[in-house]
């Protein structure tokens, strides 16, 4: 079994911003997989289903960003699970809007979600970074991850749940370069990434 968490925040004020990137792009794996419908337990609401042969459990956090290890780690102690069965999808602002970097471990670049995840579980588990690019200027960042993606910005981030979405089983199964590629290559096949660019690694 798999622990896929998305972050966010909780509550229509948060639904459209960055920093909900994470919510979005469980949302979309639930869709289109035919999960079953969200229920609240574990201080969020999951959905559960079945990716490419894989048992999967979503887990989007309700208790708000900074306390998202809460959840995620009585998620993870009910179904016994290890850091490595665990996979966050979160905002990133060192990676250009619409890239996808996936890591296990390392830092958290000042992430308060995946600074209170660490603090529960500590710091094993896989991350994939959405990126959403970065304000340029760090008195900016606070306003930037709580505001919402600008209309011209949609185009980009649905394609790229889709792709998250489409390509979830290969996640599931540990492949995560082939995963990162799959859903790099669908982007730049959709013409959101100059063709000399130079891929996820």
């Amino acid at each position: 079994m798999r622990l896929f968490v998305g972050l966010g925040n909780p509550g229509a004020k948060y639904a459209s911003n960055r920093h909900n990137i994470g919510f979005l792009a469980v949302d979309e794996i639930a869709r289109r997989h035919g999960f079953a419908p969200w229920r609240r337990r574990f201080q969020g609401e999951t959905s559960e289903g079945v990716v490419d042969r894989e048992k999967v459990v979503l887990l989007k956090p309700t208790t708000y960003m900074n306390e998202s290890g809460r959840a995620v780690q009585e998620a993870a102690n009910f179904f016994k699970l290890a850091p490595a069965d665990i996979t966050v999808f979160h905002d990133e602002l060192e990676l250009p809007p619409a890239k996808v970097r996936v890591k296990i471990g390392g830092g958290i670049a000042g992430h308060n979600g995946l600074r209170s995840i660490s603090a529960h579980i500590g710091n094993e588990y896989r991350r994939v970074r959405l990126g959403i690019g970065h304000p340029g200027v760090k008195e900016l960042v606070h306003s930037h991850v709580l505001s919402d993606f600008a209309k011209s910005d949609r185009a980009w981030v649905e394609a790229l749940c889709q792709a998250v979405a489409d390509n979830a089983g290969l996640l599931a199964a540990g492949h995560d370069a082939s995963f990162a590629n799959k859903v790099h290559l669908t982007m730049q096949a959709k013409g959101f990434f100059d063709n000399k660019d130079e891929g996820p690694n």
